[in-house]
Order: C-alpha cells, then sequence, then structure tokens
C-alpha cells in the first residue's frame, strides 16, 4: 500500500483508461468536467442497474465515488478550493508535467477511480468473518454464533496491543516512579495524595523533569525552547509518574504527546505575532456576548472563571489564552464573575451553563462554592456541567469534601450537576482515576468523557479499548473529536476518513453503552458538526499535496438563509499512513480508508 510505484502519473492512468481517454479527447477544462460528469452518472446508473452482477458494498462503493466526483469537478468547488482537479486530470492525460502533483495526490485519485468501477482495496474486518449462509433457523444462528466468536478472537487480539493503566504492571511501574519523585521533591505519600502540593509542585523546568523522566534529545530540546519562549507548559507530580523510561515500548506515546511539545508546536507558537492573534481557532472573540461567556448554540453558554489548569495539553483549544500552568491571577474578579452571573441570569432561554476555562476543579473549595451558589440561584439553569481534567492530571483534587459540596447542588427532577472529563487514552487510567470517578458517582454526579483523537491515540482498535475501559469504571463516552485543525498541532492531526473508519468499523464492535459517543468536526464560530451525518458537509476537492477539502454546514442551514460554511484542509491520506507504518503499524490494516468520505 507504501509502494511509491502505485502513486505516479503512469500508474494512474492504467487504472482507469477510460477517464484518461476522456480527458485526452476534451477541447478544454468545462468539457471535460461534463464528459467526466456524464461518465460518473452512466456508471453509477448501470451499477444499481444491473445490480445483479455486483456486490452490495461495490454498489455502495460505486455510488459514493461518483457522488464525490460530481462534487470535486463542480465550478463552485474550484473556485471555493482555488485549484481544479479536472484540469490536473488533463494535464496528466496529455503528459504536461505538473510537479505540484504530489504522490498523496495521485493516491486519492487512484482509489477514488477505482471505487468508481466497484474495485479498491480490502474489505472491513467484520466482513471477513460474517459471510452469508444458506442455512435456516437454529443452525442458521450458531453458524452465526461460531463466526461472531471468531471475530471476536481476532478483536480482542487487537486490544491486547495496548495497556490499561490499571494493569499490574503498570500499577508497579508508576509506583516506582512515584517513590523517585517524592525523593528527588523530598516529600512523602502524604504529601502525594494532597492536591494542593501537586498544584503547588507542577514540573516546569527541564532539567527536573530529565532527573525524574528519561526524555529524548527532541523532547528536551522542545521543553527547553517552550520554556524560553515563555510558552505554556507544566506537568503534574502524578501525571510525570504515568510515562515510561522505556521509550522504544511506546505505551506511554500518547501521554507524552498530550504535554511535550514537538518542534513543529515550538516553532509555530513562537512565531512574533502569533500567541494571541492566530490560535483562536473557534472564534471565541466572535461568539462572546460578555466577559467570561462564549455563546454558540441557543440553550447552553459556557462560563469560563478560571483561566488556567494544573497542566496544559499541548492542542488545547485556547493555547492562546492561557499564560501557564496554574499561573498566580488566573481567577477573574469578583465583580467580572457576577457581571457573568447577571449575564446568565438576564437570558433564561439558557437552560445549561459548561464550566470550563481553564480547569474549574483547580480552583479552591471556596471558589468553587460561590461560583455554583450563582448559577443555582438562577431559575433558568437546570444543568451545571464542569469540564475538568483533573480526574486525570491529578484525581486526588475530587476529595470527599469536594464530591459533598458539587452534590449539594444536584436536585432530582430540578437540576443535574455532570462533569465531562478528557481522559484521552487507556494508559491515562489509574486506580486513583478510579476512585475520584466512584466518589462523583456514588453522590449522583455523572461522569462523561470527552476524547480528542489525535495520531496517538488512532491505531486500530486504540480508541474502542479506551471506551471499553471507561465504560468499566463508570465513565460514559460522549464525544470523539476530530483534532482541531490548527496551523501549531499539524503532528496532532488525523484524517477525517480515519475517524469514520474508527466510528463505522471498529467502534461498531462494542457492545451499545460502550460506544455510545459522538464523532463531531468543531467549525470555527459555529460549533459541532456531527461526522456520522454526511449531510453537513460535502467533499470539494483534492488538493495537490493528497489533502481533502471539506466544506462544512452550520447546524442552522436548515432554518436561516443567512448562513456560512466552513473550508477545511485535511491531512493527505497517504501521509497518516506513513506515519503509522514507521511506529509499527501495517498500512493494510487501514486499507478501507480510502472509502470513507
Amino acid at each position: 500500500m507504501l509502494n511509491p510505484a502505485m502513486y505516479t502519473p503512469e500508474h494512474l492512468i492504467s487504472k482507469a483508461r477510460e477517464i484518461f481517454a476522456l480527458a485526452r479527447n476534451s477541447e478544454n477544462v468545462d468539457d471535460l468536467r461534463q464528459a467526466l460528469s456524464r461518465h460518473a452518472h452512466r456508471v453509477a446508473f448501470a451499477t444499481f442497474n444491473d445490480y445483479d452482477s455486483f456486490s452490495e458494498g461495490s454498489i455502495i462503493r460505486v455510488r459514493d465515488c461518483a457522488d464525490v466526483l460530481n462534487r470535486i469537478l463542480a465550478r463552485r468547488s474550484e473556485d471555493r478550493a482555488g485549484f481544479s482537479v479536472a484540469e490536473a486530470i488533463r494535464d496528466i492525460a496529455r503528459d504536461k508535467p505538473r510537479p505540484d502533483l504530489t504522490p498523496a495526490f495521485y493516491a486519492e485519485l487512484l482509489y477514488l477511480f477505482l471505487g468508481l468501477q466497484g474495485r479498491g482495496p480490502g474489505r472491513k474486518l467484520v466482513d471477513l468473518h460474517l459471510v452469508p449462509t444458506r442455512l435456516k433457523g437454529r443452525k442458521a444462528a450458531i453458524e452465526r454464533s461460531r463466526q461472531l466468536d471468531e471475530l471476536s478472537i481476532e478483536v480482542e487480539a487487537q486490544k491486547a496491543r495496548f495497556q490499561s493503566g490499571l494493569a499490574d504492571k503498570a500499577v508497579l511501574r508508576r509506583e516506582k516512579r512515584r517513590a523517585r519523585i517524592l525523593k528527588t521533591l523530598k516529600a512523602d505519600k502524604t504529601d502525594w495524595h494532597n492536591w494542593q502540593w501537586q498544584a503547588d509542585n507542577v514540573l516546569r523546568d527541564p532539567e527536573l523533569i530529565n532527573q525524574l523522566l528519561k526524555l529524548s534529545d527532541s523532547e528536551r530540546q522542545a521543553i527547553e525552547s517552550a520554556r524560553a519562549q515563555k510558552l505554556p507548559f507544566g506537568i503534574t507530580p502524578h501525571y510525570l509518574s504515568l510515562m515510561d523510561d522505556a521509550l522504544k515500548a511506546g505505551r506511554d506515546r500518547a501521554i507524552r504527546a498530550q504535554v511535550i511539545p514537538p518542534p513543529s508546536y515550538v516553532e509555530q507558537m513562537g512565531l512574533p505575532g502569533r500567541k494571541g492573534k492566530c490560535l483562536d481557532f473557534m472564534r471565541e472573540a466572535d461568539t462572546s456576548p460578555a466577559d467570561l461567556i462564549t455563546r454558540r448554540y441557543p440553550a447552553i453558554c459556557i462560563f469560563k472563571p478560571f483561566n488556567t489548569c494544573p497542566q496544559i495539553c499541548v492542542y488545547c483549544q485556547r493555547n492562546w489564552e492561557i499564560n501557564d500552568a496554574m499561573e498566580p491571577g488566573a481567577m477573574a474578579s469578583d465583580e467580572a464573575i457576577k457581571k457573568a452571573l447577571r449575564w446568565i441570569k438576564k437570558h433564561p432561554a439558557i437552560h445549561e451553563v459548561l464550566l470550563t476555562g481553564g480547569d474549574p476543579l483547580a480552583m479552591p473549595d471556596k471558589d468553587i462554592r460561590r461560583i455554583m451558589d450563582g448559577l443555582a440561584a438562577i431559575p433558568s439553569v437546570e444543568r451545571i456541567r464542569i469540564g475538568s481534567r483533573t480526574l486525570v492530571t491529578m484525581p486526588m483534587r475530587i476529595t470527599d469534601s469536594l464530591a459533598d459540596l458539587l452534590a449539594a447542588y444536584l436536585v432530582p427532577g430540578k437540576r443535574q450537576v455532570a462533569v465531562v472529563t478528557h481522559i484521552q487514552h487507556p494508559y491515562e487510567i489509574t486506580p486513583d482515576t478510579v476512585t475520584a470517578v466512584q466518589r462523583l458517582k456514588r453522590r449522583g454526579i455523572s461522569v462523561y468523557n470527552q476524547l480528542v483523537y489525535t495520531f496517538f491515540v488512532s491505531r486500530r482498535f486504540e480508541a474502542a479499548f479506551l471506551r471499553r475501559k471507561l465504560a468499566l469504571i463508570g465513565v460514559e463516552p460522549y464525544y470523539t473529536f476530530n483534532t482541531k485543525g490548527k496551523e501549531e498541532t499539524v503532528e496532532y492531526r488525523v484524517p477525517i476518513a480515519r475517524l469514520l473508519q474508527e466510528q463505522k468499523e471498529e467502534a461498531r464492535l462494542l457492545p451499545g453503552m460502550a460506544r455510545t459517543d459522538e464523532a463531531v468536526y468543531n467549525v470555527p464560530g459555529l460549533g459541532k458538526s456531527y461526522l456520522r451525518a454526511s449531510q453537513h458537509r460535502d467533499l470539494i476537492s483534492i488538493l495537490p499535496d493528497g489533502a481533502r477539502l471539506y466544506e462544512f454546514h452550520p447546524w442552522e442551514k436548515n432554518i436561516s438563509k443567512i448562513t456560512s460554511t466552513h473550508t477545511s484542509e485535511d491531512v493527505p491520506i497517504l501521509d497518516y499512513l506513513k506515519r503509522l507504518h514507521a511506529i509499527g503499524e501495517n498500512p493494510r490494516d487501514y486499507k478501507t480508508i480510502w472509502y470513507y468520505y
């Protein structure tokens, strides 16, 4: 699948002779657009008309590829993209040099044209095991059950590649590292379980971190550069204890990537004028009707009284406004908080408030109490949702007294209190996290999880294994977010096609209660676009570097004539597969990725 000879003009032409014959004989680009559109329509019609000659999967593949081809050929798509796929096809057919076109571009066209023929690589894992049978009744049921057992064995083998932080060996490794950290910091176990000690001892110094953990040369240099440029950075002692010295094992790859910035991030963030000006990807400035408030939807608003966290996730949505981990002065003034609460009260359409920041559970109990008092005093607020990653970064923060405090605002039938956390990988789950979750659950507080689908959690069945473990500890999967298209976090991004593949192939093999989350793309200034619903987006172009260009439609598109769309350049699939190969994955295991649009 990574054979360079497959992704050349010559190979492409050999696999789609009819298309390139049309391209050679076309008088101009407009003529070719029409010819290819007619060809796509004819092929799709013939496939559905002569359906008994094709498998059901092939018929759907032809349909999807015909739709995509028609869309990327449209003049509107070309204008939005600033690039003509039709012109590129015509130039390839006529041997006109196109040095701008990459192997990733040829790969996209190759699989698109093969799909239009009902061909292309691979079947889903489930299709390899669940095969039709002529048996009926109980015999058919027994045969299907046998096939399901066979499928499950392979799925479990895939999941076995990953380790949970609850595994005995992982617990032992972390105990040893904790002892090492405590000895170096001249502290004891009582300190360790004190959340304030954790917050006061956030690790920032690269020399100290390197004493406590084996860093690669690039990691150490990136931390040094980040600190020199005063970029937001910090790791709690607890979270550092989750990392391993065995770099090649890769168990903690996702954990390191959460907080240790790659060189490309540091470089982008350090560009002159970059921080605080260009990084507001979600355009919160345009959706903030009052200080500390963000509102994108009718019945919910975001309230941000505390502008820091115990540690900073590299790909944080708000890295443009957070200066450092547990930075003094991050708490909004009392007057600003009161004004924000008055604003919420003046808008009774708002029934839910997402308390976030920063991490609001990093505030002292007294500040949490006064903010919760203020929200609970607003009659229209029927749900207080608290966004916090402390269950992972500093789980000892969820004390019995804090859990009691939050539960005091829970009034069945009148007001719900929920915590939405962000557990990114099964290796992050620890016995301390389980204890924190149970303290909340025992008091009636729901706990949900939001996963950001980055490269570091995107291997086959990696996210599925996480969801399974989350359900077992009492955390309900809620959202899986496509990584935001921010320039500084390009190393974290995954093609939308891979997230769709994960949701429709791997997640579908889990029981419903362990997979009932929603895959979304956050549209800047507009909010969530549900990726399962293809009507909310169009694939409008394949760019020269092989990136797919999507146009996303706002949620209110059918109820308002005055709406704007958002175009997003995706990660080239071929480049993504090469990165997977570099960490030991077999790209053939992902071969159906090309047909998720």
